[in-house]
């Protein structure tokens, strides 16, 4: 099994790298499926509704060699006037593994009849309500199953659990009920009433400081732990239907929700989200990878150790140890450290390393570059029958940026993007820029930010050349799908 692990991590030090940096062996995750190839496809394959592409636009978007950069229509209209722009890989995988979303939705009080209903509630063109502005970024990796599924299912199981709470949010400057009723309403315990517990004297006088320790729990937090818990039943829905639907692979997924003037983004995953305001860069994510969360996976591995396999060691050294160095001292890390110490090196230090390899080719179990992210329930070490899912979060991190407290102007904005479009830019290049391409467009211009999603994606493609993509200071463009929304926070203003 070693030799294996080893011979898969010579081909990714050497650059081999079949699917980009997300997975090591997408082959073998396709072989896991366990006969899924026999099952339908959850969704066809396609591209972003919203583009509205002709059978003959979908072919020419696939084409690697020129790689052509799909936006919007010119007679079409996101909320918001939100620009778009998406290309496909150089060549890693057949299709364009990445999925978006951009939707206005509705949050109301449900009916009874839809409160017992376990289904998710259909789209019926109501526009009554709370409404509530979506927009997902949906990174695929060894195939685009999980990312389409994300891409149709996420924003309706955020809208449906918001439509639970239709009567808090209608309400937002009081606190939420601690206790729900079964329909939903707030339920009051009946303390003022001399309610009795265990056994005490309903006459008797109420234990003050039992009745009054409750948390204040803002309105806010409430829909950030709706946004978390969604992404938990995304995940459980995707694994739940590969019993009946072929879903390939899995997604990194990050999504910006606007509701009452506060904008939520949620990241899972290595995708991107970064606000633009007067020129300031307002970072609304972090990265998640094996070296940001070394010392979640390493504490994973330290608690249940039968989830390494016997193959894996969880501790991190600063290289592969050799046999002739046991008893020897080497400097390691471990899961309650951020520095280094030596120990002695035993035969249990001498499995392949839970963590291997540094920035984008660090790896989990020499297979996957990322650690969070939705599906990914039949993924592998390459030729076993270890899983690696157990190591894998669903759970995102939500930042929340209140739209509402600050004045915007048309060049102020929001930038998502899959990692395809970062992994050979920085936050500052990417601010610089979209407020040089801004500036020298008409604020009336209904393709705007269009067009300034497709000059940032243009500028991590690069221009191909005979040495491949590349950037204009020669270094290798972005070889990976690119999906780049960019989203003006003066957007309902500019609606009116």
């Amino acid at each position: 099994m070693i030799s294996k692990v080893k011979n898969a991590m010579s081909s990714l030090v050497g650059g081999i790298i079949p699917h980009g940096h997300h997975h090591q062996h997408p082959q073998h995750g396709a072989a896991q499926n366990g006969g899924a190839d026999s099952l339908p496809p959850r969704f066809p394959y396609g591209r972003p509704e919203f583009l509205d592409l002709t059978p003959e636009l979908l072919q020419y978007s696939t084409e690697h060699a020129s790689r052509p950069v799909i936006t919007l229509k010119r007679d079409s209209r996101l909320p918001w006037r939100t620009g778009y722009a998406e290309v496909i890989n150089a060549g890693k995988s057949m299709l364009n593994e990445d999925q978006a979303s951009c939707e206005l939705l509705y949050v109301k009080k449900l009916s009874s009849k839809q409160q017992r209903c376990s289904m998710l509630l259909e789209d019926s063109g109501d526009t009554t309500g709370i409404p509530i502005h979506f927009w997902g970024v949906f990174d695929g990796h060894a195939g685009s199953g999980a990312a389409l599924a994300a891409s149709k299912l996420l924003h309706r199981i955020i809208r449906d659990r918001l439509c639970d709470v239709a009567h808090i949010l209608e309400n937002q400057n009081s606190p939420p009920p601690i206790c729900l009723a079964k329909n939903g309403s707030p339920f009051q315990a009946e303390a003022k009433k001399g309610a009795c517990l265990d056994g005490e004297d309903q006459d008797g006088p109420l234990d003050e400081p039992r009745f009054h320790m409750e948390k204040d729990i803002s309105v806010e937090s409430l829909v950030m732990g709706i946004i978390e818990t969604a992404f938990r039943q995304m995940d459980d829905l995707i694994e739940k239907e590969k019993e009946s639907y072929s879903i390939s692979g899995g997604c990194c997924a990050l999504i910006a929700i606007h509701l009452l003037g506060k904008l939520y983004v949620a990241n899972a995953g290595d995708s991107r989200a970064i606000i633009v305001h007067n020129n300031e860069v307002i970072p609304m994510s972090n990265e998640f990878t094996p070296e940001s969360e070394r010392q979640r996976l390493q504490y994973l591995g330290f608690l249940q150790p039968e989830l390494l396999g016997n193959e894996f060691t969880h501790i991190e050294f600063p290289r592969r140890i050799q046999h002739k160095e046991l008893g020897k001292k080497m400097l390691f890390r471990d899961h309650t450290m951020t520095g280094w110490a030596y120990k002695m090196i035993v035969e249990d230090d001498l499995k392949f390393p839970l963590i291997y390899g540094e920035g984008k080719k660090a790896r989990v179990m020499a297979t996957i570059g990322v650690t969070r992210g939705l599906g990914d329930h039949d993924l592998k070490v390459y030729n076993s029958n270890i899983h690696i899912k157990p190591f894998l979060s669903c759970c995102p991190e939500v930042t929340v940026y209140n739209i509402s407290e600050l004045k915007h102007g048309s060049d102020d904005v929001l930038v998502m993007g899959s990692d395809g479009l970062w992994d050979v830019t920085t936050d500052r290049d990417v601010a610089d820029a979209v407020s040089t391409f801004l500036s020298g467009r008409e604020p009336n211009d209904p393709l705007r930010y269009t067009l300034a999603a497709q000059d940032l994606l243009m500028r991590s493609r690069g221009v191909l050349k005979e040495r491949g993509w590349r950037l204009p200071n020669e270094k290798l463009g972005s070889g990976d799908d690119i999906t780049v929304f960019v989203i003006p926070l003066a957007g309902l203003e500019l609606e009116t």
